[in-house]
């Protein structure tokens, strides 16, 4: 337990030394246990397991772009994301872990007390077990407060979902190394740090509020029943159509020996990196990552409705999700994909959220995405303060919602998608669904 969170940052900068991390880039053919299937063009693990790169090609009336083809990672196995939870002197501290990913800017930050594919927990590598792994397999000690399979990144995994779990528990709990407890006011603050507590913890925490029920009332503009049918609608209006295909068939993407990239060097590249780490149940390792070629921007406009700070919702359509749309910020996107796009076709509300006073911006901060998958994937995570000149009335694949509404909604699988999961947890200052004024 930390009574400062200055002894926070001293700990956390003494398992950064403590342990030895060594992440270099490699060309793709130079991966251990990695190969291209001569049949498809795939990039696979000779075990069959963890991931597999593999194309798909994508059709819909919903996105700036109708069709295309990409790479995407297929992982059908769900993962477990979880944090245990322990009343300590009476108020709720939570489990974290400092964790090395190969894919973050820092190596080392905060994740959940668990975070493990099946691949892993069911050690196809060969390593050591997952830590407080029974937490939140059946039967296990402790209540559970929240449960639901949430969606990853739609735009590079295809239908891929982990088990996001928040675990009370009553007897004690013996702390490992690189293990902390953290207060639930300790956490919403370092949420405002740049790069310190990872997506996996982010996407958990989104469920913190189920553990104070009751505890917030919000006038909202629209009631549950009429989001639940707009977003009803939404998906019944619009048509994603994806099929896979061989690897080796995505149009527009180069294949070299370094990686694999898009012929006009945007959206991200397929990369190899090798993996030496003193503090992972392997010490050793090879994969492929993608690569985001710019920074994203992943942001709410807020606007006062009905005396409550409600958050413009968009029904967005990605070509790996698990349904034709789901509950994403306002603007969620990489700005510079759409650099050379005529403003009418650049994506809706970008350039409102790129403009925006300094006074009007109510959070901003930058955050790392899945350091497991993604190498230097970072993106602006803000919420932006709309004037009374913005307009109430709203495009038909947009809706406003409360905190309180789009919490709940986090309640259930396949329905915010892991950009609005992680920003949730920017905005909310206190279990009473306070926000920044």
């Amino acid at each position: 337990m930390f009574r400062e969170l200055a002894e926070f940052h001293d700990w956390f900068a003494q398992r950064a030394n403590a342990n030895t991390y060594d992440i270099s880039t490699v060309d793709l053919d130079q991966l251990d246990g990695w190969y291209f299937a001569d049949d498809t063009g795939n990039l696979v693990h000779r075990s069959g397991r963890f991931f597999s790169v593999e194309g798909i090609e994508v059709d819909t009336d919903h996105r700036e772009v109708v069709s295309w083809t990409q790479p995407i990672i297929r992982q059908p196995e769900i993962g477990i994301l979880g944090i245990v939870v322990k009343n300590i002197d009476g108020v709720p501290h939570f489990l974290m872990q400092a964790k090395m990913e190969p894919g973050n800017i820092n190596q080392l930050q905060l994740s959940p007390t668990v975070q493990a594919t099946r691949s892993n927990y069911t050690q196809v590598h060969g390593g050591h077990a997952v830590p407080y792994l029974e937490y939140f397999l059946s039967p296990r000690p402790g209540r559970v407060v929240f449960d639901a399979l949430q969606s990853e990144q739609g735009s590079w995994f295809l239908n891929k979902r982990n088990r996001n779990m928040i675990v009370l528990v009553e007897d004690d709990v013996p702390l490992r190394e690189d293990f902390c407890w953290l207060t639930a006011d300790q956490l919403r603050d370092l949420v405002h740090v740049e790069n310190v507590i990872n997506m996996d913890s982010r996407t958990v925490l989104s469920g913190m509020p189920f553990l104070f029920p009751g505890s917030s009332e919000q006038r909202a503009l629209h009631t549950t029943e009429e989001l639940l049918s707009w977003f009803t609608e939404a998906k019944s209006r619009y048509r994603l159509d994806r099929r896979l295909v061989p690897l080796s068939d995505v149009k527009y993407w180069v294949r070299s020996r370094r990686d694999i990239s898009h012929e006009l060097d945007l959206f991200f590249r397929v990369i190899g990196v090798r993996v030496r780490a003193s503090s992972r149940e392997v010490r050793e390792w090879s994969q492929p990552m993608f690569a985001p070629v710019g920074r994203g921007v992943i942001a709410f406009v807020g606007k006062w409705l009905a005396g409550s700070l409600h958050l413009l919702v968009h029904a967005r359509t990605e070509p790996g999700t698990g349904d034709v749309v789901e509950m994403s910020p306002t603007v969620n996107c990489c700005p510079d994909n759409y650099a050379d796009f005529p403003a009418e076709d650049r994506p809706r509300y970008l350039d409102y959220v790129l403009e925006a006073a300094p006074e009007n911006i109510l959070v901003d901060v930058l955050h790392s995405e899945e350091g497991g998958r993604f190498y230097h994937a970072e993106n602006r995570y803000a919420l932006i303060l709309a004037g009374d000149d913005f307009p109430t009335e709203v495009p038909d694949d947009y809706a406003w919602m409360t905190v309180d509404q789009l919490t709940h909604f986090v309640r259930y699988s396949n329905h915010v998608n892991v950009g609005a999961r992680s920003l949730l947890t920017c905005i909310t200052r206190s279990h009473d669904g306070g926000l920044p004024r």
